[in-house]
């Protein structure tokens, strides 16, 4: 019986990693994802994380300022953290286009470097950063997934693990101030009738 399960869940390893997604996939989709034109100026981000259960651990707000050099094809993103508990943070990313597609990126609290790609109307990439968790300290990995929506929204999704386990998920939505949504509803409906 042992042996059949056994065989039963390597014939279907295969099957799984077919289903799995590439940032290739994305090719020619729109609205086209370019950090360095996206995130260029203001940014507000509302986000989640939800643990491995899916139980919700954490709210937070960030207001980003970003900061593009062409001449160095260098995006300076300056993040500021509001967590609904009163807890504030900072994050500063160093990300720099180092082709068509590809991107790298440095801040304070990841280890080594975030590397990525974005075709279309996607962005991904993979880092490791240290967290505090109740004293200690976790180096966790984040597998972050980026998809570009109309009106100026990111929505962002971001599978965290830990010695390859999964311990939860971050979700974000990026908006720039002034793309849509702005509006009132009252003001929305003004312009329909």
């Amino acid at each position: 019986m042992l042996r059949r399960m056994l065989l039963i869940v390597l014939a279907a390893m295969p099957l799984a990693a077919c289903g799995s997604m590439t940032i290739t996939d994305f090719e020619g989709t729109s609205p086209k994802l370019e950090l360095e034109d996206y995130f260029a100026g203001e940014t507000k981000a509302y986000g989640i994380f939800r643990d491995r259960f899916g139980d919700l651990r954490r709210q937070f707000t960030v207001d980003i300022q970003g900061d593009w050099n062409p001449d160095t094809k260098m995006l300076t993103l300056d993040e500021e953290f509001q967590y609904a508990d009163g807890e504030t943070d900072t994050r500063v990313w160093e990300i720099e286009k180092t082709g068509p597609h590809r991107y790298r990126g440095t801040a304070g609290d990841v280890i080594g470097e975030a590397k990525g790609e974005a075709y279309g109307n996607a962005f991904t990439w993979t880092y490791k950063v240290e967290l505090d968790v109740d004293g200690d300290t976790w180096t966790v990995t984040f597998d972050d997934w980026m998809f570009r929506q109309s009106d100026g929204i990111v929505i962002n999704t971001a599978d965290v693990s830990r010695w390859g386990l999964h311990v939860g998920t971050v979700t974000i939505v990026f908006r720039k101030p002034g793309a849509g949504g702005d509006r009132a509803p009252a003001e929305e409906i003004a312009e329909v009738m």
